[in-house]
């Protein structure tokens, strides 16, 4: 028998059980799942605690390391909070993705093998497009389904680079690849799609928006911070990633400042923080790679509140425009007090989260004598305070009065923000309780007097410039541009370019097209002639029965195999 039970086990007993409970014991368990989950991660010793032998391969569903324990404990609150946040939903499809959804990404961070990550990260991709889905409009649905696409086909490049892998090395077991073979590429490229790399983000910003309410923020969670730590484990020090981190942290920064949706400036400004993320990594050093775990966790709590302020704004209002909010301060002040703890921390202002977290990477690009991977993120660190850290607060709360006096939040929302406002400001005062728990020793003081005064100055002048630009009328107006993302590619122009090829070409490419369908069917017909419910293989048995039967085997076979 495994001597220990993964986390991830927990959310799915408690998935199974969720349809069968009156309301209040679903909320009760909503709540309980990530609580016990925390309390295992904290518990548990270091090292592989539940190998388990299934069909040839040596599999590891609980390999505990200071670095797995970390985003482990952070996803487990982020859950907690979450639910707490989304007390009020009555909707079993959101609450039952919720739990799953964290459940597949807590396993995929304990999973010391890559047939085990291949496995929770598809359990992400299917779990969390409900969130999606559950919002019930024509547009939630058709954004699921790009939303779904890519994120299966991050999946299938993980499979393959996973089977290319086992051939090249016999190994299953994820630890830190090297470079250069196709399997090592391909999986690469899997993480990346799912941490927003450059051109393969366009999901990200489109999906995000589209979710409910609850969904958003329990999407700003996972998926981004599951890929920044399966980067972290597999290619920690891999130059070629400290340039990509430097573009995702740069180019998000005129689309979130144009951006009319203010979820969707969240969503782009996650994809800038995740870029500081990328660069530690890439930069691979102690110092990098505690500067991008730290920042992980940091960013978990301070986005998280923020696309909770930004989802109260919508629960009372039902919208999230900026060109249509304003002057909500004075019917939701608790609310905006929270929504500027958040933007507090996503600007680096002394005694909150991402001072103590950001200014880890940036003195690693300094040490390593990236100098101007350094100038760059600072940059980008004026975009964050100038797009988010004052342009959200501001559009919601400040700006001209819309004319809205909406209610103040549910005390459930309230509570949950308040509980993630906390951990912002309790990393911001005590770093030390966050730093012990990074995966290598921390000697940092982020308290310097050259650090608190250079970040107070680039906000206070970001500030500054803001008032400036807005009093001259310069400052872009919300709602007066559209702006295009890569995904206008292959959702707008490629079907236009495909028209023009099919009008240009058609007769020939109807002969080959004709060709290869006549073929394929012809193959479906030999197919079907011998395996099809009327073949001879299925004259003794029910194709139905056999799928049923199979399942039944492969399910009692794992536990098994687990158990024993």
């Amino acid at each position: 028998m495994a001597e220990f039970f993964p986390p991830a086990f927990l959310f799915l007993a408690a998935a199974i059980l969720l349809p069968g409970l009156p309301m209040i014991a679903r909320n009760i368990v909503l709540l309980a799942a990530p609580l016990l989950s925390g309390w295992m991660i904290w518990s548990l010793p270091e090292g592989a605690l539940a190998p388990m032998a299934f069909f040839g391969f040596e599999l590891e569903l609980l390999r505990v390391d200071p670095l797995a324990r970390l985003f482990g404990l952070i996803f487990s609150l982020a859950a907690f909070l979450a639910n707490l946040y989304a007390w009020h939903l009555r909707d079993t499809a959101q609450q039952l993705a919720a739990l799953l959804y964290a459940g597949a990404a807590i396993g995929a961070v304990f999973a010391g093998d890559l047939i085990s990550l291949f496995v929770f990260w598809e359990g992400t991709a299917i779990a969390s497009v409900f969130l999606i889905w559950a919002r019930g409009s024509e547009g939630a649905y058709h954004t699921g389904m790009r939303y779904l696409v890519v994120q299966i086909a991050s999946g299938v490049l993980l499979l393959i680079g996973v089977a290319l892998f086992y051939r090249e090395t016999g190994s299953v077991a994820f630890d830190k690849m090297v470079l250069g073979s196709a399997a090592s590429w391909l999986i690469l490229i899997a993480f990346g799609i799912k941490c927003g790399f450059p051109l393969l983000h366009s999901w990200l910003s489109d999906a995000y928006p589209a979710a409910t309410v609850t969904g958003s923020v329990i999407l700003s969670v996972f998926t981004t911070k599951m890929a920044v730590y399966a980067l972290a484990r597999g290619f920690a020090g891999t130059e070629m990633l400290i340039y990509v981190g430097t573009v995702m942290a740069l180019f998000p920064i005129l689309y979130a400042i144009f951006e009319n949706d203010l979820r969707r400036v969240l969503a782009f400004a996650l994809i800038s923080q995740l870029g500081f993320m990328v660069v530690g990594i890439g930069i691979g050093t102690e110092l990098a790679l505690n500067g991008a775990a730290a920042h992980a966790v940091a960013s978990v709590l301070y986005k998280g509140l923020l696309f909770m302020a930004m989802g109260a704004v919508m629960f009372r209002t039902g919208t999230v425009k900026a060109s249509a909010l304003g002057g909500l301060y004075r019917t939701m002040p608790l609310t905006m007090l929270l929504c500027v703890v958040g933007a507090a921390s996503i600007s680096a202002m002394p005694l909150f989260s991402g001072f103590v977290t950001k200014s880890l990477t940036l003195s690693a690009a300094a040490k390593g004598h990236y100098d101007w991977v350094w100038g760059a993120l600072l940059l980008a660190s004026v975009g964050a305070v100038l797009h988010t850290g004052i342009r959200v607060p501001y559009a919601a709360f400040f700006a001209k009065d819309s004319g809205l006096r909406p209610e103040e939040a549910p005390f459930h929302m309230l509570v949950a923000m308040a509980g993630m406002a906390f951990f912002c400001v309790a990393i911001g005062v005590y770093p030390e309780q966050l730093y012990a728990l990074l995966p290598f020793d921390v000697a940092y003081d982020s308290y310097t007097t050259t650090h608190v005064i250079t970040q107070v100055q680039l906000v206070m002048f970001t500030l500054l410039g803001f008032v400036v630009l807005l009093r001259a009328g310069v400052f872009p107006q919300a709602g007066a541009q559209v702006t295009l993302g890569f995904d206008w590619v292959y959702r707008k122009a490629g079907p236009v370019a495909l028209r023009y090829l099919h009008a240009a070409f058609g007769a020939s490419a109807g002969y080959v097209v004709g060709e290869i369908s006549n073929w394929a069917m012809g193959l479906y017909r030999r197919f079907q002639y011998s395996t099809g419910p009327e073949g001879r293989l299925a004259q003794t048995w029910p194709t139905g029965a056999m799928v049923l039967w199979i399942a039944i085997l492969l399910g009692v076979t794992m536990f098994v195999n687990f158990v024993s």
